[in-house]
């Protein structure tokens, strides 16, 4: 039955894909696809002030949500109907595949084109331009270069309610900045009758978010990459102690009930409607929060610190970023509208009215200051997008459902990591005979 569905839901998007493409209005407009349901509007004031700046046409397709838009990609690329811009979802290894397939064009040249003295490249966060780049040598065989061009950047980190904590008889303005006062907070918090922590953590990428977040906190990226590599074990007393963490946080009450299945979307309602002194989420909560409870007053902080000897990473980077069509006719048209749309005034612009933080550096000026509690941290950004070496994705599920089983009181981090060693050796054992 799962078969099934998947084959008429590929082949409704062939069909209606087919369709489009046999029915351009305007064969002279270049055309966009994107899946940001709440960027549409604007995009289409953006598309109508480009034209009447320069004359050209833009035309911004929406398809939402982004499993469906995810789909229309994939299935467009096999008829040969993408559009001139576009964007791909989902892993690096993905947006390999696109580029080893012919399907985008590598834009280092253009990037590396000056304005003024300032290559287009260097207007936006470094963090952001590495989501999109190859380097030599790439474990997916991709030609180095730039293949992207970022059309925001984000952080994922914690938001703590500044009402609650003044109502708990804690400083609003001085939030936790280490693992111990973080505890010592959420007992006091606990104390006045206030729930503590919400996340999205019914979705695992959540909690993998999280988890890495702390390792390389404690032990440093290069021993998880190390763990990567196969020659650090899960069973390290580093690794338990990461999960401990968790294990920590559900022994003394930290989440708010139900966190361990709830959709983020659940948990931003949650945090919205001040049922909880702390979130972990994305910059993107900012737009998200606004709409639920335009009084809601929090900042950013980031996650509390677990040691001193290794800087503290979150994940961030490019938030959305739009390709270019290697085929398409009006290459050279997509790549003068993405400059236009990525310079300072545009991206100003969709900043004001999407409270996304922008990736042009020069936009940070203009954005609100609880945005801008977000972009401070930009530096402290990594992603598995530009991790040098990447996990098997079985061993990735295997340690956060482990996490999961923890925080409902199923296992111990210690049982978690050798489960999670044995899937690793599995996965290893069998990559070696490949």
């Amino acid at each position: 039955m799962h078969f099934v569905k998947n084959f008429i839901l590929t082949f409704l998007i062939l069909f209606f894909a087919g369709c489009a493409s046999a029915n351009k209005q305007d064969p002279s407009a270049i055309t966009i696809w994107h899946w940001m349901s709440d960027r549409d509007e604007v995009f289409q004031e953006l598309a109508k002030k480009y034209e009447d700046q320069t004359g050209a046409k833009v035309k911004f397709d929406l398809f939402a949500p982004s499993e469906a838009y995810a789909q229309r990609v994939k299935a467009s690329a096999q008829t040969a109907t993408l559009p001139d811009i576009y964007g791909v979802l989902g892993e690096k290894r993905d947006f390999a595949s696109f580029i080893r397939s012919g399907y985008i064009a590598n834009l280092s040249q253009a990037l590396g084109e000056t304005k003024d003295g300032v290559a287009w490249k260097d207007d936006f966060f470094k963090k952001a331009v590495s989501v999109n780049e190859f380097l030599p040598g790439n474990e997916f065989g991709v030609e180095p270069g730039i293949y992207g061009v970022p059309l925001d950047v984000t952080t994922i980190q914690m938001v703590y309610n500044k009402k609650l904590y003044e109502k708990a008889g804690l400083d609003p303005e001085a939030p936790p900045r280490t693992w111990e006062e973080f505890m010592g907070h959420a007992s006091i918090l606990r104390e006045a009758g206030i729930p503590r922590l919400v996340s999205g953590f019914g979705e695992i990428w959540m909690l993998d978010a999280l988890a890495s977040n702390l390792a390389m906190n404690l032990m440093g990226e290069e021993k998880v990459f190390d763990t990567y590599r196969g020659k650090v074990s899960y069973a390290d007393p580093d690794w338990v102690r990461v999960l401990s963490f968790f294990k920590q946080m559900t022994d003394e009450k930290v989440f708010v009930e139900g966190a361990v299945t709830m959709v983020n979307k659940t948990a931003e309602q949650t945090f919205a409607n001040e049922r909880a002194a702390y979130a972990f989420n994305g910059s993107w909560c900012v737009n998200v929060y606004k709409g639920m409870n335009p009084d809601l007053q929090y900042a950013a902080m980031l996650p509390p610190s677990v040691s001193n000897l290794h800087p503290a990473r979150i994940w961030g980077g490019a938030g959305g970023s739009f390709v270019v069509n290697a085929g398409s006719t009006r290459r050279d048209g997509a790549v003068k509208f993405l400059k236009w749309l990525t310079d300072e005034k545009q991206q100003a612009f969709l900043a004001e009215k999407t409270e996304n933080l922008p990736s042009n550096k020069a936009s940070l000026g203009k954005i609100s200051p609880v945005l801008a509690s977000f972009a401070d941290d930009m530096d402290n950004t990594t992603h598995p997008n530009i991790y040098p070496v990447h996990e098997f994705p079985s061993v990735v599920e295997a340690f956060d459902k482990g996490i999961q089983s923890i925080l409902i009181g199923e296992k111990k981090p210690e049982e978690v990591a050798q489960d999670t060693q044995k899937i690793k050796e599995k996965e290893s054992a069998k990559a070696r005979a490949n």
